[in-house]
């Protein structure tokens, strides 16, 4: 517990705006997308991409977040779906609301051919070294952005497995996430397929620590069936409830029912591997998503904490010091690898 606690005050956070230290982003909703993209929908000539238009929407809700006592945003939304990471930059510096971008693809079914079947003799997936070399550089020397090259470093990798059971590409994928913690101190952040624990291993056997690793998605009804968030959690992973707000005609447990696993995690003594997010989209195009904005955990959900019976400490633990934990990674990865390249460039 004293080193979780130490990790805690000590590591820095990778943000769009640079390196933050953990202590200092508060209440931290890790599972979120900023703007979200359907790839090509941004060609398309009734989808209004207008950018100013765009800001305003984010603006907007950022504000009514960092209002309600929100403080840092998590953009869960990887690579080609739409992440502007100048846009976030400035809507950062706007609204104070401290944004970590992330890295990383998946599931299989978004990914181009250029990744599943590329130009080699024979064609042969892109295999987990090469997924780690894509992210890595996203993370060391910042987020591709069109025509300026790089810009904001990612602060976490990520990936999703198809819901029906992880394939041959998305365990490269995984592997390769891990692979990208190893090398640069971020966290990863998984949606696990259809067992957990399975896809928790395909990311362990790379040799990543795992109170380094999220697994995201367990608020489903078939992992709640399966009490799979006390199995990823005695693992020694983080669990992320990340679809508070969401309810069973959308394949999810409803938020009494997420409020009183919560708070059953705490009282078995797994309550510093919980996470909690809402998978909002601040901004959707070419796609429909779900109507919820970033202030309804704070504002809406935190009363059925109380009601389950959670006293204000565990409450500030699971939305303060559990993301600030993780977000904050492993900082003597992150100096190794930026000195090692460094060296290299001089």
């Amino acid at each position: 517990m004293a080193e979780n606690r130490e990790q805690k005050s000590t590591g820095i956070v990778r943000t769009v705006l640079g390196p933050v230290p953990a202590q200092e982003l508060g209440v931290v909703l890790i599972h979120e997308s900023l703007l979200s993209v359907t790839p090509g929908a941004e060609y398309a000539p009734e989808i209004d991409m207008d950018k100013s238009k765009i800001f305003d929407i984010l603006q907007r809700k950022l504000i009514d977040f960092r209002r309600n006592g929100g403080r840092t945003i998590v953009d869960h939304s990887g690579m080609f779906h739409g992440r502007d990471v100048k846009l976030y930059e400035t809507l950062s510096k706007t609204t104070g609301v401290h944004i970590v971008a992330s890295t990383g693809l998946g599931p299989e079914g978004m990914l181009s051919g250029y990744f599943t079947t590329p130009q080699t003799h024979p064609p042969t997936p892109w295999p987990a070294e090469q997924f780690a070399g894509l992210f890595i550089k996203e993370v060391i020397e910042g987020i591709v952005v069109p025509r300026v090259e790089r810009s904001g470093p990612a602060g976490i990798v990520t990936s999703i497995a198809t819901q029906s059971g992880i394939v041959e590409i998305e365990e490269n994928l995984f592997r390769g996430c891990a692979q990208t913690a190893l090398a640069t101190g971020v966290p990863v952040s998984l949606q696990y397929g259809a067992n957990a624990l399975n896809d928790l291993e395909v990311a362990l056997s790379e040799g990543i620590e795992t109170h380094r690793v999220i697994i995201g998605g367990l608020d489903r009804l078939d992992a709640v069936k399966r009490k799979e968030a006390f199995a990823i959690a005695e693992r020694g992973a983080y669990v992320a409830l990340d679809h508070v707000g969401w309810s069973t005609p959308e394949g999810y447990i409803n938020d009494m029912e997420r409020a009183r696993l919560i708070a059953e995690l705490f009282e078995k003594g797994l309550g510093e591997r919980v996470l909690i997010s809402t998978n909002a989209v601040g901004c959707a195009k070419g796609h429909e998503t779900k109507d919820i904005d970033y202030n309804y955990l704070l504002t809406k959900f935190v009363p059925f904490l109380h009601e389950a019976g959670m006293l204000n400490e565990e409450i500030r633990i699971l939305l303060e010091d559990n993301p600030q934990r993780v977000l904050a990674g492993d900082a003597t990865a992150v100096v190794k690898k930026e000195t090692a390249v460094g060296a290299k460039q001089k």
